[in-house]
C-alpha cells in the first residue's frame, strides 16, 4: 500500500500585521491612548518627535510627514515647481502613483525600463527616456527611481546622469524605507526622497501615512507650508496654493512604537529572504541584491516561466499559500499612461517580467516552519 504524506493546506497570511500587532500591543495601546488624552489629533506632538526619529534613523537632515505615500511624491513635485510642458523620468514597472503625481499636474512621465536582475530603473534606458523628452518637445527636469520590493536604486549611476542632465533626483521609496546602499541609508541617497507607511509596508501604519526627506531646508519649509494648504505666516494666511495632506498624530503616536522595532524586523527580513533563496535558488529565479547594498523586503518576488504563473499561484492557493503578483501590466500598457512618451527602443524588461514576477508571503513574523511550507509548496509546484 502506498504511504503519501499528508500536505498542510491550512491558510497562512501573506503578511502578518497582526502577529506585530500582538508583539507591541500594549506599547501601541498606551501611544494611543496618549493621543485620546492630550486630543491634538492634527500635528500634535508626537507627529514632531516622529519626524525627529525618523531623521535620526536615517540621517536625513529634514523630516515632513504627512497624508500618504502619493502625498509625499506630489508635495516635493510640487515643491519643484513641476507643470505642463515638463517631462519626469519613471520607471513603467512599478505602483501607479510613480507617474500618477506626474500627470495630476499637468507635467509628462516619460517612461525607462528596468534591470531584470534588480527590477529598479535601468540607467541606460532613463538615459534614452531623456532624449525621448527632448523629442517630444518637452523639458526633463526630474527622475524618479524606485526602491522596488524594499531594495535600493542604483543611486550611483542614477546621480550621475541627473548631474549630466540637470534633473532633480526623488527617490520613491514607497517600498524601501530602512535599505542601504553603500553606507548610505535610504532617505540620503537623492535630492529628496518619498516613502509609505501604508499598513502593509515594512513601516507601515493602522491607516494611510508618508514622509518627505530631504536635506535642503528651503525644501523643507516648503513642504511644511504645502501640506497645510499653502499656509504662510498662520493658517489662514495661504502664500501658495497646497493641500490637506498632514500625518494624523494617531498614526504618528503607532509609527514611533514600530520603529522602534524596525532595527530588528529588517534584520529577520533578511535572514527570511536568505533563506528562501538558499533553498529555492535551483527550481526558480530569485532576487538578486547587489554586494553593497541591503534590502528591506517589502516583497521576496521570484520570476517563473511565462505561461505557467496561473498554474503555479493555483497550486499554492491549493496548499493555503497566498501568493501576489507585483505588477501584471506595466504602466507604458495601461489605459491612463499608454500615450506617454518612452525609451524608443522599447521596455522589453518591463514587458517580460510582468508576466513572469510573483510574490511569495514574506514579513518579520514568518517563522521557519511556516516559511518550509512555502518553500516545499513552491517546489512542488515547478515540479521539483
Amino acid at each position: 500500500m502506498n504511504q503519501h504524506t499528508r500536505v498542510d493546506t491550512t491558510p497562512i497570511p501573506f503578511i502578518d500585521v497582526a502577529a506585530q500587532r500582538r508583539r507591541l500591543g500594549g506599547s501601541i495601546d498606551a501611544a494611543v491612548s496618549r493621543v485620546l488624552d492630550h486630543c491634538q489629533f492634527i500635528l500634535g506632538p508626537e507627529v514632531r518627535a516622529l519626524e525627529a526619529a525618523l531623521a535620526a534613523f536615517c540621517g536625513a537632515r529634514h523630516v515632513v510627514t504627512c497624508a500618504s505615500g502619493t502625498d509625499a511624491l506630489l508635495l516635493v513635485l510640487m515643491a519643484k515647481g513641476i507643470g505642463p510642458g515638463d517631462a519626469v523620468i519613471c520607471p513603467s514597472f512599478t505602483f501607479c502613483a510613480t507617474a500618477e503625481v506626474v500627470a495630476l499636474l499637468g507635467a509628462t512621465p516619460v517612461f525607462a525600463d528596468v534591470d531584470a536582475a534588480t527590477f529598479n530603473i535601468a540607467p541606460d534606458s532613463a538615459a534614452r527616456a531623456v532624449e525621448a523628452a527632448r523629442r517630444a518637445g518637452l523639458a526633463p527636469r526630474m527622475i524618479i527611481p524606485v526602491d522596488l520590493f524594499g531594495l535600493p536604486a542604483d543611486y550611483k549611476a542614477i546621480n550621475a546622469l541627473a548631474a549630466a542632465e540637470k534633473l532633480f533626483v526623488l527617490d520613491d521609496a514607497a517600498q524601501g524605507f530602512g535599505g542601504v546602499a553603500g553606507n548610505r541609508n535610504i532617505g540620503t541617497l537623492a535630492d529628496a526622497t518619498a516613502t509609505s507607511f501604508f499598513p502593509a509596508k515594512p513601516l507601515g501604519c493602522y491607516g494611510d501615512g508618508g514622509a518627505v526627506f530631504t536635506d535642503d531646508d528651503a525644501m523643507s519649509d516648503l513642504l511644511v507650508s504645502l501640506r497645510m494648504h499653502g499656509q504662510g505666516s498662520d493658517r489662514y494666511d495661504n502664500v501658495r496654493i497646497g493641500l490637506a495632506a498632514r500625518l494624523d498624530t494617531v498614526q504618528a503616536a503607532v509609527l514611533i512604537e514600530k520603529l522602534k522595532i524596525f532595527p530588528d524586523e529588517i534584520a529577520e527580513r533578511n535572514r527570511l529572504a536568505q533563506r528562501y533563496s538558499q533553498r529555492l535558488g535551483d527550481v526558480v529565479a530569485v532576487p538578486l541584491v547587489p554586494k553593497d547594498m541591503t534590502s528591506v523586503w517589502a516583497q521576496y518576488t521570484i520570476r517563473i516561466k511565462a505561461g505557467t504563473r496561473d498554474a503555479f499561484a493555483a497550486a499554492l492557493k491549493a496548499e493555503g499559500i497566498p501568493t501576489a503578483i507585483y505588477y501584471p501590466k506595466p504602466l507604458h500598457r495601461q489605459e491612463a499612461y499608454r500615450h506617454f512618451p518612452a525609451d524608443a527602443r522599447g521596455l522589453p524588461v518591463s514587458d517580460l517580467i510582468a508576466e513572469e514576477v510573483i510574490s511569495l508571503p514574506m514579513h518579520a513574523y514568518l517563522d521557519e516552519t511556516t516559511q518550509d511550507r512555502v518553500i516545499a509548496a513552491v517546489r512542488r509546484a515547478v515540479g521539483k
